[in-house]
């Protein structure tokens, strides 16, 4: 009796504590959950999304949750009886039949699981797009102002001749985990993958702002080159990509009801494509329509090279072309 007495005296007590104190426990285990969920998800993309896949990846970080759940919520009560002086339950095992627990774990794996399909969603259409296909902005046609690179693989058809089908698909995976890494890096957004081809976009003001649609052609470059022992000692090759670049307006829709995709329509993404397959005849890496050129500020750490006017497939009239370059 004198036990549950002090309880409740303690209880009473406690409801008199400042505001202030609870708030310090709610901020203190928010900041907790803040920076185990940073960790967590920095060491999964950063070191474990190539080698392992979206389902093991959703069942281990579910389990360390789970596990800091019942070690967080153990230092809070502990901490709770000496400042509030309320008598919460923190023996060994604890939580095995405490609904509150079980209820806070139930929302942190929903909340969890609910950003992690966010962050599928974006990576699928792009920053933004799963919100505006949501809102319906692409049921009917529209027409958009976009930037398109084409990166393609040099030398494709020999690479799949020399490795067989099953190894270079295997190189064209490891190439692109390193474009993938740095496209958020640049505003960029993969449109599709077409084969060993890559389509890249952007909004002219995150393309053109610091020259990010070149800049990340090149270190992409770097990266592959940076990689150059891994490659040669697992497929015998260095893998090297080619890139056209040009913009304009652009219609962008939803097509189709299974494996609904937002789709790009318009001369700009033909016209990108013909840039890029211009590469091989000039013997260069970068590509680029004067129209485009003259909307950067390339400054002192590119060059433009003109190669002259161009009478691309499927095009009724020249076009002006210039090669990127290392200055």
């Amino acid at each position: 009796m004198g036990r549950e007495q002090e309880q409740v005296e303690a209880i009473e007590a406690s409801k008199t504590l400042p505001v202030s104190q609870y708030l310090l426990f709610g901020v203190i285990l928010g900041i907790m959950v803040a920076i185990v969920y940073t960790i967590v998800e920095y060491v999964f993309d950063k070191f474990l999304s190539k080698a392992l896949n979206l389902g093991i990846i959703l069942i281990i970080k579910s389990v360390i949750y789970f596990i800091f759940l019942i070690f967080s919520l153990s230092i809070i009560a502990f901490l709770a009886e000496d400042y509030l002086n309320v008598d919460f339950p923190n023996q060994t095992g604890w939580w095995i039949s405490n609904r509150i627990f079980w209820l806070v774990t139930a929302y942190f794996i929903i909340c969890s699981l609910l950003f992690s399909f966010i962050r599928l969603a974006n990576d699928k259409f792009g920053k933004g797009m799963i919100f505006k296909m949501l809102i319906g902005r692409y049921r009917k046609p529209r027409e958009v102002d976009r930037i398109f690179m084409f990166l393609d693989l040099k030398s494709s058809t020999t690479h799949a001749e020399q490795l067989g089908h099953l190894k270079y698909s295997q190189l064209i995976q490891d190439c692109f985990f390193y474009l993938n890494k740095i496209i958020n890096r640049y505003d960029a957004e993969v449109y599709q993958y077409v084969g060993d081809e890559a389509v890249l976009s952007w909004t002219p003001k995150r393309g053109i702002r610091h020259s990010n649609c070149v800049r990340l052609f090149f270190d992409f470059e770097r990266k592959l080159k940076r990689h150059s022992k891994y490659y040669q000692k697992k497929y015998g090759v260095q893998p090297e990509f080619k890139a056209g670049l040009h913009s304009g307006k652009i219609i962008i829709a939803e097509v189709g009801t299974v494996k609904k995709e937002l789709a790009y329509h318009g001369d700009v993404i033909n016209t990108t494509s013909r840039i890029q397959e211009q590469c091989n005849e000039f013997g260069e890496s970068l590509l680029i329509s004067e129209e485009f050129l003259l909307k950067l500020n390339l400054g002192n750490k590119f060059i433009a090279k003109p190669l002259g006017d161009e009478l691309l497939e499927g095009k009724k009239e020249e076009l002006k072309l210039f090669a990127i370059r290392r200055s």
